[in-house]
């Protein structure tokens, strides 16, 4: 949002300075020229203004403030659109000068329980008085809650406030995301309802932070934290720091318990308890509100003096009966001479009329001197508002109304201000320029970035020289192996290709050094198992075939394609074939034998086994053997045999 420090809100707000900006408005520092105070002034961003749920967040906020009277509540003032100058939704709110607590704890760490207790008392009485109206605040936190230079604290932003006053509540996700992760309570997180029981537990976790200086809770990603607070409970403030009583460690405790129903039910029941707490540590001190925690000053006994009018008015009296005096005469002696009475008053009324003839001249004079200034000399001058942050059509629909034109002078890269957007004007914000003049203005062109090209096949040199045209450096250039770039090309850069740099950023290449290659042996005669571990281990793909033989013992290599004795590309394929053994075998001597004892042995040796049972024995052994013992057979063959 362009910075409007300068400019006459709604005809009556003067911005004096940018006193704070979020995600959804900038607060200015503003005077009140109707009636010569100082005020907060919120004005949402002009891209927000579109969106109607922003715009009723935004009015939602005003109307719950507005329905709030307690000295511990940021009043809101006023509200409205901008209907002249810039386009504006606006919020007035008193102005509280000072800091937040969450400087506070920044900058003072964990708190006494004393002093923690005269934080928290004054918050929870705000937000009595809110949940007593049926007002939901939703967003309690120490950036919410500022201290003035007085030491009143005071509660801000009702902006994700709800009730009955309200009108419709947000939805699940809009609460979730405009709320403090850090702060919300459970059920905001996983149903998105809320009612007093979840602003006592933000309050909860606020004095968590308050008594231990830390978050019960602390994680890289917010959906981290916010896992946390709906599956683990919050843990007793004693384990984070010693000293802390057990009755405010339990308060605590219960205030940030995962059940609604387990809370305090609303503000007043949470500062009831905190109060007897802070009363049975001391019960000494005096019980005064602490809700008020400066004295009301007095106010001034009526001053005895006459004002400025009755003096005037008591002044015209005394000259008039003076004059008639002058007239009928009747101070004067019979012989027409004046009485010592007479010369002084005549003196003192000499002396009073010389000094309104000068006054009234030196009024004329100046309304002379004004009326040239405003018309023809300076004041005739226009003020220049704000136009940084604008884009260049916004800034002219700003000047054209004043009579002013808009000149581009320069565009130029900006790290901050987004392309199209108003770096700086001449004259500044708030500066002067003759009616009908030219404000001059700088185009941001965006952050100075730079695409990297495709480098990819090109040679080193090449790409060198594609590099030199930019304002980018070469760095490294490293050689690797690579299976699909061919030897002495690219094979990628980083940053890759298609990204955008700064200027000046370092590039560095990845040059391929081709295939990468090994000697391979011969494993022709040794073991299959020997082959593989090693092959595999090289990074070689081996395929194997089994194959029998006649020559080479089961399980050794009988041939091998590549064959050893050369250089091969890593990862290339080589296939063995391994030796199941010689193809034949001879018919076993199984005479006598059991039938399982028999069909073990042959099955052993790779044949096919049939068996023809006679005789009426229990326990049958073979009788019989077809082919005969000896018989040289090929494996697989079938063999008969008769039990009985």
């Amino acid at each position: 949002m362009s910075d409007l420090t300068g400019e006459l809100i709604d005809g009556r707000y003067q911005l004096i300075r940018q006193m704070a900006a979020g995600g959804m408005a900038t607060i200015y520092e503003a005077l009140d020229t109707r009636l010569d105070r100082k005020v907060a002034v919120k004005i949402m961003h002009p891209h927000l203004a579109q969106d109607e749920q922003f715009v009723e967040r935004f009015i939602r906020e005003a109307k719950a403030s507005a329905a709030l009277s307690h000295p511990n509540i940021v009043s809101v003032q006023d509200q409205g659109w901008n209907q002249h100058g810039s386009p504006a939704v606006f919020l007035v709110m008193e102005l509280v000068e000072g800091h937040t607590l969450r400087e506070y704890l920044n900058e003072q760490g964990a708190l006494t329980v004393a002093a923690g207790i005269k934080f928290l008392l004054p918050v929870l009485s705000a937000l009595a008085a809110a949940h007593k109206l049926g007002i939901v605040h939703r967003d309690i936190k120490p950036d919410n809650i500022l201290i003035s230079k007085e030491g009143r604290i005071k509660i801000a932003d009702f902006g994700l406030a709800k009730g009955p006053l309200l009108g419709t509540t947000m939805t699940a996700e809009s609460s979730i995301v405009l709320g403090s992760v850090s702060y919300l309570s459970p059920e905001q997180v996983q149903r998105g309802i809320a009612d007093a029981r979840s602003d006592i537990y933000s309050a909860g976790i606020t004095a968590f932070e308050i008594f231990t200086g830390e978050k019960p809770y602390a994680g890289d990603e917010p959906i981290q934290i916010a896992y946390m607070h709906v599956n683990e409970r919050v843990p007793l403030m004693s384990t984070k720091r010693s000293g802390i009583p057990p009755e405010l460690d339990q308060l605590i405790y219960r205030a940030t318990n995962s059940d609604p129903d387990a809370r305090p039910r609303d503000g007043a029941e949470f500062h009831q308890a905190l109060t007897a707490i802070s009363q049975a540590l001391d019960p000494t001190q005096k019980q005064l509100s602490l809700e008020l925690d400066i004295p009301i000053a007095p106010m001034r006994p009526a001053s005895k003096k006459p004002s400025r009018r009755e003096q005037a008015r008591i002044e015209k009296e005394k000259t008039v009966a003076l004059k008639k005096m002058e007239n009928t005469g009747e101070n004067k002696k019979s012989d027409g001479k004046e009485t010592t009475a007479q010369l002084r008053k005549k003196k003192k009324i000499s002396k009073r009329v010389r000094r309104n003839r000068y006054i009234a001249a030196g009024l004329a004079i100046t309304l002379g001197i004004v009326g040239w200034y405003a018309l023809v000399g300076p004041g005739s001058k226009v003020v220049v508002p704000s136009i940084v942050g604008a884009t260049e059509k916004e800034a002219i629909k700003v000047l054209t109304p004043l009579g002013l034109t808009l000149t581009i002078s320069e565009k130029r890269f900006d790290e901050e201000i987004s392309s199209g957007q108003i770096i700086e004007s001449d004259p500044a914000g708030g500066g002067k320029v003759d009616a009908g003049g030219s404000v001059k203005a700088v185009i941001s062109k965006g952050p100075e970035r730079y695409e990297i090209p495709s480098l990819v096949g090109l040679t080193p040199e090449a790409a060198v020289n594609l590099l030199a045209k930019y304002p980018v450096k070469v760095g490294d250039l490293k050689e690797v192996f690579n299976e699909k770039t061919p030897k002495g090309f690219v094979i990628s850069s980083s940053p890759d290709a298609g990204e955008k740099v700064k200027r000046d950023s370092t590039i560095d290449l990845l040059i391929s050094k081709g295939v990468e290659t090994i000697d391979v042996a011969s494993y022709v005669g040794k073991s299959a198992d020997q082959a593989l571990n090693e092959l595999t281990d090289a990074g070689f793909d081996v395929d194997t075939v089994d194959q029998f033989s006649e020559s080479a013992l089961a399980g050794a290599v009988i041939s091998q394609v590549p064959s050893g004795g050369a250089p091969l590309a890593k990862g290339a394929k080589i296939s063995l074939t391994i030796s199941k053994g010689s193809q034949f075998v001879f018919i076993p001597n199984v005479f006598s034998l059991t039938e399982t004892k028999a069909r073990a042995a042959l099955t052993d040796l790779e044949l096919k086994v049939v068996v023809k049972k006679i005789g009426a024995k229990k326990v049958k052994a073979v009788t019989n053997i077809s082919p005969k013992v000896g018989t040289k057979v090929k494996r697989g063959s079938t063999v008969t045999i008769t039990v009985g």
